[in-house]
């Protein structure tokens, strides 16, 4: 299952399309173009996604916890 985001779209001041995503923290990206700023949004979601996961796996190093998986 895939997770849907918000993608925010406003051209700015030189004419290129700035991209950002509300529910993703630092995912801000622009394009040249609307498709181009938009696959470059998905890429800047998949990075921020990556960083927060590993930034928790650290933060869950060493303590005694119950770890699952959930689907939402």
């Amino acid at each position: 299952m895939m997770e849907k985001f918000t993608a925010v779209f406003e051209r700015g001041d030189q004419g290129w399309w700035v991209a950002t995503c509300p529910e993703v923290p630092g995912a801000i990206t622009q394009g040249r173009t609307l498709e181009e700023a938009r696959d470059n949004l998905k890429d800047a979601i998949h990075a921020m996604l990556q960083v927060m996961r590993e930034d928790a796996e650290e933060d869950l190093k060493g303590r005694d916890i119950i770890r699952e998986y959930i689907e939402v």
